[in-house]
């Protein structure tokens, strides 16, 4: 029997939910969940994308294209988050995530369709960029289409508890998108999966999308813009409204700067860098990190459902900014652990076996490449760039101009190369430094890769629960934070931009700058200031211009 209660904040006793509330979470999240899906297959296989779409041309001209089409789908959310929320707006919430909904589907669909280059040469990796920027566009409308479309059937107290299930459709996307990936890689051969089983994730999109275009077509408008259409008070010029007048690009700031930056640095370390990191870093088997990451993400999901319900009678401001402070005290204490509980044999080498990189600071680059078109040719970006992909920590010593880099490991030197003054050379160069390094650091002790047997799984998955729980906390109440600082006729632009440009912008590009910072500094941990730095400063700000929002009738601006 359902029962109700009394809210803090609230002026009334709140209902059950009804089950046309019911309905409007569910179509809203499942396809919200879908769309994430779509958006997350391209960096999960992207090997198997630049061998089948780039594999005409040089290896790193491959790598680029991959690296670029999966930047793309990042940088372009923003515009997305303007063209599609000025429509919802203007047009309506229904139509608008009905429309970006089925572009996602359809490029995802047409990327597991797309011939090879053996079959369209230089045009097949063109048209997969092309895709991954309609995909972006879409997110970049999706997202702000269905938390507002929620949140305006949400009853006043609630509202919290309704659109927190909206906020568990990115990590659910992404368990979705693990899952199947792996399901395919385990009922077949690495040959067929290769072949043709990697495109089937995409072309099941077409299924999910026709699912979610049926649910969808149930709904109704929204009542708040429905009402507002009818009296003729919407805005005409949402775009300039919302950011063209001092009162409402102000709360786009203190939304951006006081809140999703923080959280979308939260959000990309305890998901994606933490991938990245236990991979790349850490050298552990990437099947066995994604059953990590997976776990973690089963236990930790559920929590965006109770901070976005605590919200609610605590407010969204304390559990958003509280998890931020965490993150920025607690970070490096767990990337710190995640190293010991999976990759012991690497910790001690470590502390037992400094590296020194010798060279002339003029020719260090800070070697931020978010999409991989940057070339890095000195002698000291070479050395510097191997060691950080090794994960060796170093310190530096300078050398005069004109020598050539060279690292110190123990008793042993290698010397780096320039590229460019390599020439033709530079490829046979490359493989004996590369050769002579390897050994180099291998003699130390710096293992090729986590040893299984040595790997504390329990630690591991509990170290990556508490990263994942960081996220509930500053994602789960957002949503409602977002949808209660706009008003209702400039709601879907005015929210769209600051998350999208948290999210797309400073949580997108994470893994790109940390590895730049850990390059230039030599420390396989300075990559975590990025999101330390931006989580402190979004605590700070958030707290002096942010207001609390719990509490706000979000149809008071409505026509009744």
């Amino acid at each position: 029997m359902a029962t109700t209660e009394y809210l803090p904040g609230s002026d009334a006793l709140v209902r059950p939910m009804s089950r046309e509330e019911r309905k409007v979470i569910v179509a809203s999240s499942l396809g919200t969940v879908f769309e994430w899906y779509d958006f997350y297959l391209a960096g999960s296989l992207a090997a198997n994308i630049a061998a089948n779409f780039f594999s005409g041309v040089n290896p790193t001209a491959g790598f680029i294209f991959t690296l670029l089409g999966f930047a793309a789908g990042f940088a372009v959310r923003p515009f997305g988050a303007l063209f599609f929320g000025r429509l919802g707006d203007l047009v309506g919430r229904k139509r608008t995530f009905l429309v970006t909904m089925t572009i996602m589907g359809l490029a995802t669909f047409l990327v597991g369709l797309l011939p090879g280059y053996g079959t369209l040469g230089i045009l097949s990796p063109i048209l997969f960029v092309a895709f991954r920027l309609l995909q972006g566009l879409a997110l970049g409308g999706e997202y702000g289409g269905a938390a507002t479309y929620v949140a305006e059937h949400s009853p006043h107290g609630r509202r919290g508890f309704y659109t927190s299930w909206i906020q568990t459709t990115a990590t659910v996307g992404l368990f979705m998108s693990l899952l199947v990936i792996l399901a395919l890689r385990l009922t077949m051969s690495p040959e067929a999966f290769a072949a043709w089983g990697w495109r089937v994730p995409f072309l099941l999109s077409i299924l999910l999308l026709g699912i979610s275009i049926w649910i969808r077509m149930q709904l109704e408008e929204s009542p708040a813009f429905t009402r507002m259409k009818a009296e003729g008070t919407h805005s005409t010029a949402p775009l300039a409204e919302a950011f063209g007048r001092w009162e409402n690009a102000k709360i786009a700031l203190a939304a951006l700067f006081g809140g999703t930056a923080g959280q979308a640095v939260i959000w990309y370390g305890g998901q994606f860098y933490a991938l990245f990191f236990l991979t790349q870093t850490l050298r552990m088997d990437p099947v066995t990190a994604n059953y990590a990451i997976a776990g973690s993400l089963a236990i930790g999901t559920p929590f965006f459902i109770f901070f976005g319900w605590l919200s609610d009678k605590v407010g969204r401001k304390p559990i958003i900014l509280g998890g931020c402070l965490l993150g920025a005290i607690l970070y490096f204490p767990l990337f710190q652990a995640l190293t010991n509980a999976v990759n012991p044999t690497l910790e001690i080498a470590l502390e037992t076996s400094p590296v020194t990189v010798v060279a002339n600071p003029a020719e260090c680059s800070f070697q931020f490449n978010p999409t991989g078109t940057a070339s890095f040719t000195s002698s000291c970006d070479i050395a510097k760039s191997f060691l950080a992909r090794n994960a060796v920590n170093y310190s530096n010593i300078e050398a005069p101009a004109g020598s050539v880099a060279k690292i110190i490991i123990g008793g042993t030197e290698v010397a780096a190369f320039d590229r460019k003054a390599a020439g033709a050379e530079a490829a046979a160069k490359n493989a004996a430094f590369e050769k002579a390094a390897t050994d180099a650091i291998r003699a130390a002790g710096y293992p090729a890769k986590a040893d299984p047997a040595k790997t504390n799984m329990v630690m591991t998955v509990a170290i990556l629960t508490v990263l994942v729980i960081l996220v509930t906390m500053v994602y789960g109440p957002m949503a409602a934070l977002l949808v209660e600082l706009f008003p209702t006729r400039i709601r879907y632009s005015g929210m769209s931009l600051p998350y999208h440009i948290g999210n797309g912008w400073f949580g997108g590009f994470l893994p790109p700058t940390a590895f730049a910072i850990v390059a230039a500094t030599g420390n396989i941990y300075s990559g975590l200031w990025y999101p330390v730095v931006i989580a402190a400063g979004t605590f700070v700000i958030g707290m002096i211009f942010l207001p609390e929002t719990k509490d706000r009738d979000i149809f008071a601006d409505t026509p009744k």
